[in-house]
């Protein structure tokens, strides 16, 4: 449903975009991952219509959006970071004017109530939009992206600015909006592909640096091959044992809790061989074993790590 061929964007001598490359099939939600400034809005854009790629090419359900603009758009909802609603007209006002801007003919009033009632806006029909809560005025931006039900929809940060509750909500209703489209949304905020995503893109500097699903990133934060160790003792005896347990490479005190609990990372190249091997030494030590088990690494450091390796890839080319 959505194709970038080499995607490039220059604004004078700096590439904001550079050779992007990816694809998304039809009723996938994927998400565009990056801090800010890594290109995400660029790209969705060029995708959109509103730029021009410097070169390089995109399509929409095939249909190439430089040489057909006006019907590739017909296939679009595009909610922007900062959309442009009308404060003193009220709901259901603003979603008909909309449909009728997009050439919905004969069935404007079903399409308004159908968008409504999608985004759980029913009840505040009649209120003005600049009267609403922030969370509520999001809503109507994600409506006025579906009214025309299109195939494809793009979202821009679809939860910046919004209170934890309302943050909770439009994840779900983006999960919903899944079955009525392809989605695309772009976010630096890593708990949002997570909870609301089947595959991410990682992108940096303009570059696609990482492309995964979000099973296979969450199954590689239990890659370091490390060992999180809880145990009640006296900190020095207790990382001088576990040291001296072959196989052992490195012992980190991670907590020092209270009545003598220590959390401990423990490396080892023996991988997952090596928790064993701890708990034999722990118990023939005498200290109190609470728990041995694979350390996870959190998305948040995986996605640090990520940026972090390509930097160095790069310094090294």
């Amino acid at each position: 449903m959505i194709q970038a061929q080499h995607l490039t964007k220059d604004y004078g001598l700096f590439r904001a975009v550079d050779g992007v490359s990816f694809r998304v099939g039809a009723g996938e939600i994927v998400g565009l991952l990056g801090p800010n400034g890594s290109g995400k809005t660029t790209i969705m854009r060029m995708l959109t219509g509103f730029f021009a790629p410097t070169s390089g090419t995109c399509t929409i359900a095939g249909i190439d959006i430089a040489r057909d603009p006006r019907e590739a758009r017909r296939m679009i909802g595009y909610l922007p970071e900062r959309v442009a609603l009308y404060p003193d007209m009220p709901v259901q006002g603003f979603l008909s004017f909309i449909a009728k801007v997009r050439g919905v003919e004969g069935r404007v009033q079903g399409a308004v109530d159908e968008a409504m009632e999608v985004c759980g806006l029913t009840s505040m029909a009649r209120r003005q939009i600049g009267k609403l809560s922030k969370g509520y005025r999001q809503r109507v931006g994600i409506a006025q992206a579906i009214i025309h039900q299109p195939q494809v929809l793009i979202l821009d940060e679809p939860t910046v600015g919004l209170d934890p509750r309302q943050i909770v909500e439009i994840r779900s209703l983006i999960r919903t909006l899944s079955g009525l489209a392809t989605v695309l949304l772009s976010t630096h905020i890593l708990p949002e592909v997570s909870v609301t995503c089947s595959r991410v893109l990682i992108l940096d500097k303009g570059h696609v640096i990482a492309e995964d699903s979000v099973e296979a990133l969450t199954e590689k934060t239990a890659g370091r091959g490390e060992t999180l160790v809880r145990v009640t003792g006296a900190e020095a005896d207790v990382v001088s044992a576990i040291r001296g347990t072959a196989g052992v490479e490195d012992v980190e005190v991670l907590e020092r809790g209270q009545n003598g609990m220590l959390a401990l990372a423990v490396t080892s190249a023996r991988g997952g061989a090596i928790r064993s091997h701890l708990v034999r030494t722990l118990v023939d030590g005498g200290w109190p074993v609470h728990e041995v088990s694979p350390r996870l690494m959190s998305l948040e450091d995986l996605f640090v790590d990520i940026l972090e390796q390509a930097g160095r890839a790069e310094r090294g080319a």
